[in-house]
């Protein structure tokens, strides 16, 4: 099945006899004569129309398929003459790849609260505001990667999983495969770690300086990007427990230099 991505079939500059998009779908309205349905494949937030007639296979096809419903439409290409939109799909057949129960896909064409969608995390990236905000990130991560590279930087994966307490702030998530029901000690009392996976004590890290650095004294400049944790019981808007840091580190500069970095990457 050759497939078209609807950011791709959106940017069309002609009319196609035949093209076929896959999707899910967002919304469904029945006519006496027709359907509307609206199908999304999460290469944009913008959702492909495509016109099902009654009576045709295509409708057949469609059968019950509700929103929620993965379905791939074939048909021709054409322009819309509805307003704000230049293409919609005239569906010759429909698969149904799978349905959507409506008791367990809640979700609808409106406005839903964070604390709603909360409860069903594997259903939110679904609609357009966490569609739209980890598009955002995925732009911004891409360009600290352009960024970093334009300036001749290389990007270093420093570990997730360290013995380093490397800001010394002591509030770190602690690593372990022991049996905490049934902890090994040693003879003063204290937790045996020599019987644990890496023979010592180990943590989540809190960043990647240390590491860094010593990258840097061989590549001069290099950059790590990658996920960091804290442990700080701080529920404020300022604290996360796991977030990912830009960590740069340049060697043969000074304060002046780093400020120039911090600054130009935050332009760009």
């Amino acid at each position: 099945m050759q497939r078209t991505l609807i950011v791709n079939a959106l940017a069309s500059e002609a009319p196609q006899r035949q093209i076929t998009v896959c999707g899910w779908i967002r919304t469904r309205r029945d006519a006496k004569d027709f359907s509307f349905v609206e199908i999304n494949d999460g290469s944009c937030l913008t959702n492909m129309q495509c016109i099902v007639d009654a009576g045709t296979a295509a409708h057949e096809g469609l059968g019950d398929a509700n929103t929620g419903a993965s379905v791939a439409v074939t048909g021709e290409l054409v322009a819309s003459p509805g307003k704000g939109q230049k293409w919609e799909v005239r569906a010759e057949s429909i698969r149904v790849f799978g349905l959507a129960d409506p008791e367990s896909f809640p979700l609808q064409k409106k406005r839903h609260s964070d604390e709603f969608l909360r409860g069903i995390a594997h259903l939110r990236m679904r609609t357009n505001k966490y569609g739209a905000a980890f598009r955002i990130r995925s732009e911004a991560a891409r360009a600290v990667h352009d960024y970093f590279h334009s300036q001749h930087f290389s990007w270093v994966h420093t570990p997730i999983l360290t013995g380093s307490d490397c800001e010394g702030a002591g509030e770190m998530f602690q690593v372990t495969t022991l049996d905490l029901d049934n902890l090994p000690r040693t003879e003063d009392g204290r937790i045996d770690y020599s019987k644990d996976f890496f023979g010592k004590e180990t943590n989540l890290t809190v960043s990647g300086q240390l590491n860094g650095e010593t990258f840097a004294q061989a590549f001069r400049n290099i950059y790590t990007f990658g996920p960091t944790f804290r442990a700080e019981n701080s529920n404020t808007t300022r604290h996360a427990a796991e977030f990912w840091m830009i960590e740069p580190e340049i060697a043969f500069a000074d304060l002046s230099d780093d400020m120039k970095l911090a600054e130009d990457m935050i332009k760009f």
